[in-house]
């Protein structure tokens, strides 16, 4: 169970690092706006998971649905691990972007992933370190 839970930090970490590279690029250039919404909805789908497991592992939080990202972002902010309410926007935008087969939807919410999402996530990131050191 530590390993996975090692491996699923430093997954987030990766996968962050990726997310990164579309803050300097053109949405319009090839593959850029779907790898900035690939990185994102990887992003966000381990870093709930990563929520989870400090939920559970580090501060032995069983009472919540543990398979549902909404109850884990719920729970994360209850216990500062979060402290904007935006990740429930997030996981509203990580669904409609698996339901947008022609990139409109993908468009019109590039400069939030990067500009205000990506921030969320690097604050997370900051939050969770001392949980994994």
């Amino acid at each position: 169970m530590e390993n996975r839970y090692i491996n699923r930090y430093n997954t987030f970490c990766k996968s962050l690092k990726n997310l990164e590279k579309s803050l300097n690029a053109d949405p319009k250039a090839d593959f850029v706006l779907e790898g900035t919404v690939l990185n994102y909805n990887l992003t966000f789908d381990i870093s709930w998971k990563v929520m989870k497991d400090i939920l559970i592992k580090k501060l032995e939080i069983l009472g919540f649905a543990i398979g549902s990202p909404r109850e884990t972002l719920q729970q994360a902010f209850t216990n500062g691990i979060i402290d904007n309410d935006q990740w429930m926007q997030m996981l509203r935008v990580r669904n409609q972007l698996a339901h947008d087969y022609d990139g409109t939807f993908a468009a019109e919410k590039f400069q939030d992933i990067i500009q205000v999402y990506y921030p969320l996530f690097v604050r997370l990131k900051g939050n969770i370190e001392k949980y994994y050191s």
